[in-house]
């Protein structure tokens, strides 16, 4: 795959762009909190501690970020 190409999830209906899927260091170096708080809220036994999970891609062991859809559920919670 060519970088900058546009690819698509099973289920999704838009195309992802590869430059916008973030690492959990990369996620909370743009929302400016620590990775540990990321991480944290992906853990589903924080859903019930936690007002905020933020939506992930789990890719075997590892985890990524959509920042398309992070900054949708940022305004989706935010009102």
């Amino acid at each position: 795959m060519n970088k900058g190409q546009n690819f698509m999830l099973a289920d999704s209906i838009t195309p992802l762009n590869p430059d916008d899927i973030l690492t959990p260091s990369e996620l909370a170096g743009r929302l400016k909190v620590p990775v540990s708080w990321v991480y944290e809220r992906t853990r589903a036994r924080a859903k019930a501690r936690c007002r905020v999970m933020l939506p992930c891609l789990r890719i075997g062991k590892y985890l990524r970020f959509s920042w398309p859809d992070i900054c949708d559920h940022i305004r989706n919670t935010a009102t």
